[in-house]
């Protein structure tokens, strides 16, 4: 069994999800509407469906999928166009939406550079993107909540990690992959600790670039926080090196 199947009948994912507060995804589900009234809009990885409700209800056709039978039945209560799928290929045409989305999705995937194509293929020419996942290559923070981004020894090894990914991508870029972990698994369920990709937003900007995308904002907030902060804290490259990756790109 892939990593993937594993939330397939994981019921503990479900309510752990059912107990996200809004202000964790508020920022995500904000960028994420299209810039048209009631465009399509694609949640992946839409959980228990509570951005494809939010969606939903601001007067967007929005719509969801997800790789757990216990995400799809309560997100059902929400909406009927959020559909369980098989974590690899997106049920749906060629440039069918106007934005799409994955909210600490990537980090959870068998195939990331697959999944980030697939995220390009079913957006529409100048469509958004909204990509957000840990950054598990941290060199500056605290809440180091992941033993990969806990210490010193470890924010250097990071720092050292980044400038080989960099090297390759520029000097070998068919070479270049996401760097897989082995999933940590505790008593009780803790979805950020089961991550087996270090995704990180140098890769993630890459991956998407090599989609057909462009780039659009880059920054270490995945949530809402006082503007000054989020000035502070996104106004310099330092911004790779920090807490989240939140990208938004546009499909050329």
């Amino acid at each position: 069994m892939n990593h993937q199947e594993s939330y397939r009948q994981n019921e503990a994912y479900a309510e752990f999800l059912a107990g996200w507060d809004a202000g964790f995804y508020a920022k995500y589900a904000d960028t994420l509407r299209p810039e048209r009234p009631s465009a399509r809009v694609l949640d992946v990885g839409c959980g228990v469906g509570q951005v494809v409700a939010r969606l939903t209800e601001a007067g967007f056709e929005a719509y969801g999928v997800d790789v757990s039978e216990p995400n799809i039945a309560r997100a059902g209560k929400f909406s009927d166009r959020c559909v369980l799928y098989d974590g690899k290929r997106l049920p749906f045409p060629d440039r069918h939406f106007a934005a799409v989305g994955a909210l600490n999705v990537l980090e959870h995937v068998d195939e990331p550079e697959v999944f980030i194509r697939e995220l390009a293929r079913v957006t529409e020419p100048g469509g958004k993107i909204v990509l957000s996942s840990p950054n598990f290559f941290r060199v500056l923070g605290f809440r180091d909540y992941h033993p990969k981004m806990r210490g010193l020894g470890n924010k250097w090894r990071n720092w050292r990690r980044i400038r080989e990914k960099l090297s390759l991508m520029k000097s070998a870029p068919s070479q270049a992959r996401f760097d897989r972990m082995n999933p940590i698994v505790r008593a009780r369920f803790q979805p950020d600790d089961d991550a087996v990709v270090a995704t990180n937003p140098f890769e993630m900007k890459f991956f998407l670039e090599q989609a057909g995308c462009l780039v659009e904002s880059v920054s270490c907030t995945d949530r809402y926080v006082a503007k000054p902060v989020e000035v502070l804290l996104n106004s310099t490259p330092l911004r790779y090196l920090m807490f989240n990756a939140f990208l938004v790109a546009r499909k050329r």
